[in-house]
């Protein structure tokens, strides 16, 4: 149970799972850079020592591994699943009264304590340019607050179990922003923040919020955690770091008193400027927006305090090793939230959001003389309409019949799905709705379409498990290389536009029509590089969902019409990347080949396995 991240970064460095960084490191790219290459080798926490043009420390991947997350956690994590186990089936704290005692007791030394006097962040009065100011990808927009903790209050009903905590991220540096001034705050006006704002606009006055960076980890966490309404942040950072949340009112404004950097400001009425370009979680930048800007009022610094940040990119990175800690502690809590759910899985390939794969239950068939999806649609709706995974644009869902099923072996499940799925019965389209806030595929912030392939009853088809000769010798769509049973990648030209490309890919549906031979391939895919799609299930799952809206960009072979719903024989879905298209994140090749002086003989990362 630790007071602050300095014991936590002491304690993880005592049993091995933390490394200092000696090296004097630069925060353009650098410090970034060095930090990727140490996740992706499955190597330590790092703590950077001295940071260009900061007098602050910086820790990264601190949660990079779901082993060192739970070890983090490791005094609080079984009884926190045991309150989450308990909200899902209060009756079993009525069942065994005695047995979830201290589950209650837990519950209650977890409320938030309001301290009076001094606190421990304002030992130093800073401003924004004493901070690291880590930029992370090339093209980013400035300097950006990876992990911050950003606290609001409701107009209306203020106080701290009104309020919202959540992970926002906010822009220091760049762009318009006046340096030491001003910060931009990104966040999505469904979120706990924007509903404050809202009201807060409605009435006239500007709302205050507080950033806070660092404090113990249970405080990081808790800001991610998508809790449900009426459940507090602050409750909860409570209950799973064992201690309770300690704050204090500054000059008007909410403070933990445990943060290691506190920034204090207000959102006025209706005042944005340009936010981003930030390399984002898809693996694509997210572009320039209006934002809310924050007006800074003071910056505090505790004494050893210490800057976490995280880099986030095309997945897996730190924040997959969240969202599994995540699942550790809550379990498949969707299932009790939604009837007839047994599994939703959010596909961290295909950047989260973009693609969902679930098992529902079909109950309505004994009535029926065919086994097809009935209650599966219906569940699909509920998902389609459940806080997050609300922005999904795919979800493939299915129940289980003579065989269980697992959607985390995800090359299993969708051919399971493929090999049952009528394509002219088990599409169905939601168009001109809202999509992730990230997701550039439909042309316009938030908007885009979604799709639902819900199968169930006896297999249809053998998928093909090598490339059928009626894809081969294609004028124009060459390449073919089989992806996974029943899917087959084409490569082609650029996209140009969606009129030539609704005529290009016409002229292969019709050639295929006439073909034939194509039973056991349901979906054909239409990219740019076939032989990286199919190079890797994780790369197909990437390019496929993040570039391809449902209702643009899936046509069909022998497709129609049959009362407004659509279908085909063959699925053939554009995964090329188009001119709306946010651009991919590369990394810096000069940076690259600078960060190498870090993991050579004798340098602090030199030694550590694996690196």
């Amino acid at each position: 149970m630790y007071k602050s991240l300095e014991e936590c970064v002491l304690d993880l460095e005592r049993h091995g799972h933390l490394v200092r960084v000696r090296e004097e490191i630069d925060p353009h790219l650098e410090m970034a850079a060095v930090h990727l290459r140490v996740y992706e080798a499955g190597g330590p926490a790092l703590l950077f020592e001295k940071v260009g043009g900061s007098r602050f420390p910086a820790v990264s991947n601190l949660f990079g591994t779901l082993e060192r997350s739970k070890f983090i956690f490791r005094h609080t994590l079984e009884a926190v699943q045991q309150i989450v186990r308990l909200r899902d089936d209060p009756m079993q704290a009525l069942k065994h009264p005695l047995r979830n005692l201290s589950s209650g007791f837990a519950a209650l030394k977890a409320l938030p304590m309001k301290q009076a006097g001094g606190f421990p962040v304002a030992e130093q009065q800073i401003r924004i340019s004493d901070l690291p100011l880590i930029r992370h990808w090339p093209d980013d927009g400035g300097a950006f607050i990876t992990l911050p903790q950003v606290y609001s209050e409701d107009p209306d009903k203020p106080g701290a179990m009104n309020a919202n905590l959540g992970m926002y991220r906010i822009q220091l540096s760049g762009n318009d922003y006046r340096l030491n001034e001003e910060v931009g705050v990104h966040y999505q006006i469904h979120r706990g923040i924007g509903i404050h704002q809202e009201k807060a606009t409605r009435r006239g006055e500007p709302l205050k919020v507080s950033c806070f960076v660092g404090g113990p980890p249970a405080h990081m966490l808790s800001a991610v955690m998508p809790l449900p309404e009426g459940l507090s942040e602050l409750l909860f950072a409570g209950l799973l770091g064992g201690r309770r949340f300690r704050y204090s009112y500054q000059d008007g404004f909410f403070v933990s008193n445990d943060a290691d950097f506190v920034i204090t400001g207000e959102l006025h009425p209706l005042e944005t400027k340009p936010e981003g370009p930030f390399g984002d979680h898809l693996g694509y930048y997210s572009l320039v927006h209006p934002f809310p800007v924050m007006k800074v009022r003071k910056v505090y610094a505790k004494k050893n305090a210490i800057w976490p940040f995280t880099v986030v990119g095309r997945p897996p990175q730190e924040d997959t090793s969240f969202g599994e800690l995540i699942h550790e502690i809550t379990g498949d809590a969707i299932s009790g939230e939604i009837p007839g759910v047994k599994e939703v899985h959010a596909v961290d390939a295909a950047g989260v959001h973009p693609l969902l794969l679930a098992i529902g239950s079909e109950r309505y068939t004994p009535y029926m003389k065919t086994k097809k999806p009935t209650e599966l649609l219906t569940i699909a709706s509920r998902i389609l309409g459940t806080n997050q995974l609300s922005l999904a644009k795919y979800l493939f869902i299915t129940a289980e019949d003579e065989r269980p099923l697992d959607t985390h072996n995800i090359e299993e499940f969708l051919a399971y799905i493929l090999e049952r799925i009528d394509l002219r019965r088990d599409l169905h389209f939601h168009t001109n709705t809202t999509i992730d806030t990230l997701d550039y595929s439909g042309g316009e912030l938030n908007g885009g379409s979604k799709v639902v392939f819900a199968a169930y009853g006896d297999a249809r088809r053998e998928l093909c498990r090598d490339v059928p000769e009626s894809l081969r010798g294609l004028r124009g769509f060459e390449h073919a290389r089989l992806v996974m049973p029943g899917v087959v990648a084409l490569q082609a030209a650029a996209f140009g536009s969606y009129e030539l490309a609704g005529r290009e890919l016409g002229g292969l549906a019709e050639e295929l029509r006439s073909r034939g031979g194509l039973d056991g391939c349901p979906l054909l895919l239409v990219c740019d590089d076939s032989g990286f799609v199919a190079d890797s299930l994780a790369n197909f799952l990437w390019v496929a969902f993040t570039r391809s809206n449902p209702s643009h960009d899936i046509h069909g072979v022998n497709a129609a019409f049959d009362h407004k719903h659509w279908g085909c024989d063959n699925v053939i879905l554009d995964i090329r990347l188009k001119p709306h298209h946010a651009p991919p994140l590369v990394p810096d090749p000069a940076v690259e080949k600078s960060i190498d002086r870090f993991f050579v003989r004798g340098a602090s990362l030199g030694g550590v396995r694996g690196l």
